[in-house]
């Protein structure tokens, strides 16, 4: 091989060094974003998970039927009828 056809292969492996070096540095940084941005979203969807599980609380909390016959008496002044006032009807 001549000097000049050495120097020629030096210098492009060189700069494929240099090129996959810079792939490397750059792929390290997008997998680094990603993984920042997926434990964002983790934490997102826990938050998410801890709210819904809340909102099932306190969904089974409204729906009880003391809590039901409690907001009736109280705030809609509903009372329970006695015997003599319940009619019934058959067809």
């Amino acid at each position: 091989m001549s000097r000049r056809l050495l120097g020629f292969v030096i210098a492009a492996l060189w700069l494929a060094v240099l090129g996959s070096a810079a792939g490397v540095v750059y792929v390290k940084h997008q997998a680094r974003m990603l993984f920042v941005e997926l434990e964002r979203l983790s934490a997102e969807r826990d938050r998410l998970n801890i709210e819904w599980g809340r909102l099932q609380l306190e969904q089974s909390a409204w729906s009880a039927h003391g809590f039901v016959e409690q907001v009736a008496s109280r705030q809609l002044r509903m009372t329970i009828p006695s015997a003599t006032d319940v009619k019934i009807i058959q067809p």
